[in-house]
């Protein structure tokens, strides 16, 4: 902006200067001009002078040059030294100013310098009216053009902060997300085998003196459980850091680490029976995890809740669709006066199913007991 204005006292000035020596020195053969003198040289400096402040004042400026220059070419000065003030002045209002002041600003230039013809001699007035008109249209045009540069510009710089400010937001998203995902990783861990390890820490204290076998098989499933428990703890804390390329932690759960669940709730006094109809397939890890969460909280439920704590575990496989039933033979339905347990675990359980496309539907059977029915689409096979 510092070397624009710079410039600009330049332009004008080279122009003021120029004005001044043409139209003292340019000879008059034909006795049409009025010779400069002192009220002239007044008038070609208040044409020339508002171009100083252009930048900031650019209709003011090609008002007042319009003004001035009809005065000086009603007196009858040289008027060719005028043409390139007023070309200079339209450009500038056609670059920063709509057309809605532009073009009447151009029209009224071309008229003024149509009209100064009339002090050249009759072959010479077209010609002179054509290369007046064409140099004033020639501003227009390159101001019009500067200014609908800076108008994409200005368009392409409110773009850029726009998606910007989106990205920012998807990315706020993403986090909120991930913080989600996480709240549910380990809701399913802690809930899960922290059930397990209350129930069987029970059994064995209170069995520790009258069957210290059963007391010391009570201390081993809670030293497994806290093993898995650790494991899948560390695998997602490795997951959280920066780098895990030299942190080596477990896989995902999935449907192949289902039995040793089932064992583990069955050692904590819960009768889980499974029960897998159709052609098992290979399923992607997060859909294996899935699958393999919403079973592992449905069976944490049955311990918790449950009386007694007996369940059935249906996976039904189809071509196109996996369903999994947790039924419950218990009396009790999940308590509702423990929403921030059963109701986390529940809308959890749903939202890993709606990620995934599925859905699921939990609550009492007719008959007694629980029912929990996960339902999720299977990728398409290619059958070529």
């Amino acid at each position: 902006m510092r070397w624009r204005r710079i410039g600009d006292v330049i332009v004008v000035s080279w122009l003021l200067v120029a004005a001044l020596f043409l139209a003292a020195n340019w000879p008059d053969d034909g006795g049409h001009w009025q010779r400069l003198d002192a009220f002239g040289i007044v008038l070609i400096v208040a044409y020339v002078a508002p171009l100083y402040v252009r930048a900031s004042a650019p209709v003011a400026a090609l008002a007042t040059s319009l003004a001035a220059s009809t005065v000086y070419l009603a007196i009858g000065y040289y008027h060719s030294v005028v043409t390139f003030t007023l070309a200079l002045a339209v450009f500038t209002v056609a670059e920063l100013r709509p057309r809605r002041l532009s073009v009447p600003g151009a029209l009224l230039a071309m008229a003024l310098l149509v009209y100064a013809q009339h002090l050249v001699a009759n072959e010479k007035r077209l010609v002179g009216a054509l290369v007046a008109v064409f140099m004033v249209l020639v501003g227009w045009v390159f101001g019009d053009n500067a200014n609908r540069l800076s108008e994409r510009s200005r368009q392409l710089a409110d773009l850029t902060a726009r998606l910007r400010r989106e990205q920012q937001e998807r990315a706020h998203q993403a986090v909120s997300h991930e913080q989600g995902r996480i709240a549910r990783e380990l809701h399913d861990v802690v809930a899960h085998h922290m059930s397990v390890i209350s129930v069987q820490a029970g059994l064995g204290r209170y069995v520790l003196e009258t069957d210290p076998g059963t007391a010391r098989r009570s201390l081993e499933v809670i030293a497994e459980t806290a093993h898995e428990a650790l494991s899948e703890m560390r695998r997602m804390l490795a997951v959280l850091r920066v780098s895990t390329q030299d942190t080596p932690f477990d896989a995902a759960p999935g449907l192949d680490r289902l039995p040793q669940m089932l064992e583990r709730v069955r050692a904590a006094g819960a009768a889980v029976e499974l029960v897998v109809e159709g052609e098992q397939l290979p399923l992607p890890p997060g859909l294996g995890l899935c699958v393999y969460r919403v079973i592992q909280e449905s069976l944490t439920n049955v311990l918790k809740h449950a009386d007694p704590p007996e369940a059935t575990v249906t996976v039904r496989w189809a071509p196109s669709r996996l369903t999994v039933l947790v039924a419950d033979d218990g009396r009790r339905p999940p308590a509702p006066s423990e929403p921030d347990t059963v109701q986390h675990g529940l809308i959890g359980m749903r939202e890993r199913a709606r990620i995934y496309g599925g859905t699921l539907s939990a609550g009492p059977r007719p008959e007694g007991g629980f029912l929990v029915s996960l339902s999720l689409p299977l990728r398409e096979r290619d059958d070529d």
